[in-house]
């Protein structure tokens, strides 16, 4: 990663927040340059994933190797959204961001989120018909699409080779066109930043100061301690050099709040400043960006106690293991777009009774958590890459 790109997106950063500042709501005439590199980021998400994780799948060459990594790849996004969970809800009963808040919730109905269930949830991942998916951009319909087409490809063997190899040069393709992307990212920032500044302001922040600060907290928590450990002590890596790889990526996440728009900068990152091979990279990457959301989950965490708090309710221990257990299980099922995590929050409240007009009380500062717990997102999808590359190179050093 070239330095002069940090300090570009550092500044993207502070002039962002000095014209949100200054124009206030009028920053929004700098949002069609946000519009533009968000639009180019997502016109190619859907080959991206496609061809991606097709070259992953087939350059695995065997289907136990496949097996291999998905099993390793889930148990961390897994594990980690657990812990993530149980930050959360330390940093809310520590902090205590709903004690005392001077807020109004609006007399509005809040209707319960609506599920399928498990089986249809997991039937829904099957499509039915592939070109739809492609079309609509169903990311986990994709991935399952691609898999099963990697997978085709290895049984098939040599009469396939001429299908891998498109694939492999489409990926090689969109690798050039994310690399010319990544010229944007400080202007796409900029274009993003300054009107959500501008929007939100000091004032409206203040009343859920304590609120952000704990969540805040608790991303750094989680991506400074927990990340840390992993790269350290599971993928051999230096922490500092792990989160200067990652920084544009975080910075592109905390800017448009899109775990899957984000994709494209990650994998670039990954691979080019973390060392990541790109069969491991193509393969956790994209299962990341729609399966872990461990700042989802954090975030599930403090503001249930926060709204706890602030209607004055003790949460029971048996509530509190219930949040723990669909907070994790809701932060897989979470989609990788701003706002998904509000969704899911009035499924976790209506599990454990909780009043669901709470979550007018965060509403209006979602946003600017949703940018804290995306960036938390994206890293440990890169967290995961960079320990499951480790493992797979100390397995062939055994094996050779």
């Amino acid at each position: 990663m070239k330095k002069s790109l940090v300090w570009q997106i550092i500044a993207a950063f502070i002039l962002a927040i000095i014209v949100g500042l200054i124009f206030g709501e009028r920053a929004n005439f700098v949002q069609p340059i946000g519009d533009i590199f968000l639009r180019l980021i997502k016109f190619i998400i859907v080959p991206l994933i496609l061809s991606t994780i097709i070259v992953g799948v087939t350059s695995a060459g065997d289907i136990k190797k496949l097996s291999r990594l998905g099993g390793k790849t889930i148990s961390f996004y897994l594990v980690t959204s657990f812990i993530a969970i149980t930050i959360g809800l330390t940093a809310g009963f520590v902090i205590s961001p709903g004690t005392g808040a001077d807020i109004t919730v609006e007399d509005t109905a809040v209707e319960p989120t609506e599920t399928e269930g498990v089986v249809q949830t997991l039937l829904n991942i099957i499509p039915t018909n592939p070109m739809e998916s492609l079309t609509t951009g169903n990311v986990l319909q994709i991935i399952f699409f691609a898999i099963f087409l990697g997978i085709g490809i290895i049984l098939v063997g040599e009469k396939a080779a001429p299908v891998q190899r498109f694939f492999d040069g489409l990926a090689e393709i969109m690798y050039k066109i994310t690399a010319l992307i990544m010229i944007l990212v400080p202007f796409g920032i900029f274009g993003l930043l300054a009107p959500i500044v501008g929007e939100y302001g000091i004032s409206v922040l203040l009343p859920l100061i304590k609120l952000i600060i704990a969540v805040l907290i608790g991303c750094v928590i989680h991506a400074g301690i927990i990340y840390s450990l992993a790269v350290k002590s599971l993928g051999k890596m230096n922490p500092v050099h792990f989160f200067k790889g990652i920084f544009p990526a975080a910075a592109v996440a905390f800017s448009t709040s899109s775990s899957s728009g984000t994709l494209p900068v990650t994998m670039k990152n990954t691979q080019e400043s973390l060392g990541v091979s790109k069969e491991t990279s193509s393969f956790v990457l994209p299962l990341g960006a729609t399966i872990n959301m461990d700042g989802t989950a954090l975030y599930q965490g403090i503001t249930v106690v926060f709204i706890a708090q602030y209607f004055g309710m003790e949460l029971t221990f048996a509530q509190i293991m219930m949040v723990v257990l669909i907070g994790t299980l809701a932060s897989i099922g979470t989609a990788g777009v701003p706002g998904a995590g509000l969704v899911m929050l009035t499924m976790v409240l209506a599990a454990i009774n909780l009043p669901l007009e709470g979550i007018a009380l965060i509403a209006g500062v979602d946003r600017v958590l949703d940018m804290m717990r995306t960036s938390v997102n994206i890293m440990g999808d890169a967290t995961a890459s960079v320990v499951v590359e480790a493992s797979e190179r100390k397995r062939e050093a055994k094996a050779s």
